[in-house]
C-alpha cells in the first residue's frame, strides 16, 4: 500500500503534537536509576508497568529525544514531578548524573521513595575520584545519607519475586502521590480558609 506526501505529512504532523503535549506535562513520578544497572531491567519494567496504570513516569531513556539537553530536561521534570523514585543499585555512586539527580530530588523536598535493588543501603557510599568539586561531594553525601534513612523497597532481581516487587513499588507509588496530592488539597484549602476569616 502507497501512502501519499500528504498523507504521510499529516500524521507526522499529529505524532509531533502528541509528542510535545505528553512531554510538556509533569510527570508523576520521576525513576532515578544507573542505567548500566537497571534500564533494561527495574527501571525499564517500572516505567512500562507505571505507564499501564496511566501514571505518568519520567525515565531519561525513555522521555528524551536526540538534541535535548541532559541538564535541562532532566533538572526541569525533577521540580515538576510529584515523586521521586530512586533505584540503588551496584554502580549507582560511580554516576554523576544519578547522584545530581538524586540530590536535586532532596533539595526540592521531593518525596522519594528509595529502591535497593541487588545492594544494602550501607554499601552506598560517594567516593571522591576528582572529578567533583568538594561542595558537589557533600551535596551529594547528603542526598545519599537522606535516602539511606528513607524507607524503601528492597530488592534481589536474582531472587525475588518481579510480580511481587512491581506491587509493592506500585502501590508505594500510588500511596505517596495520594499523600502528596493530599497535601497540596490541604494546602489549598487551608488558603482559602485563612482568607474567609479576614
Amino acid at each position: 500500500m502507497q501512502r501519499s506526501p500528504a498523507l504521510v505529512r499529516k500524521i507526522l504532523r499529529q505524532g509531533s503534537n502528541h509528542i510535545q503535549t505528553v512531554n510538556s506535562r509533569p510527570c508523576d513520578v520521576f525513576i532515578n536509576h544507573r542505567g548500566i544497572d537497571t534500564k533494561r531491567t527495574v527501571a525499564g519494567l517500572l516505567f512500562y508497568h507505571f505507564s499501564r496504570l496511566r501514571l505518568h513516569p519520567f525515565l531519561d531513556s525513555k522521555n528524551m529525544k536526540p538534541g535535548d539537553k541532559l541538564f535541562d530536561e532532566i533538572d526541569a521534570a525533577i521540580r515538576k514531578c510529584k515523586v521521586g523514585l530512586a533505584v540503588f543499585s551496584p554502580q549507582y555512586c560511580e554516576s554523576y548524573f544519578c547522584l545530581h539527580e538524586l540530590a536535586l530530588l532532596m533539595e526540592s523536598k521531593k518525596r522519594v521513595i528509595p529502591v535497593f535493588c541487588n545492594v544494602k543501603p550501607s554499601q552506598l557510599r560517594v567516593r571522591d575520584n576528582g572529578t567533583c568539586s568538594p561542595v558537589e561531594l557533600q551535596r551529594f553525601s547528603w542526598a545519599l545519607e537522606e535516602a539511606k534513612y528513607t524507607v524503601g523497597l528492597t530488592f534481589d532481581s536474582s531472587k525475588g519475586d518481579w510480580s511481587e516487587f512491581l506491587r509493592d513499588a506500585s502501590d508505594a507509588v500510588l500511596q505517596n502521590l495520594l499523600e502528596v496530592e493530599g497535601e497540596g488539597a490541604y494546602k489549598i484549602d487551608h488558603k482559602y480558609d485563612f482568607q474567609d476569616q479576614c
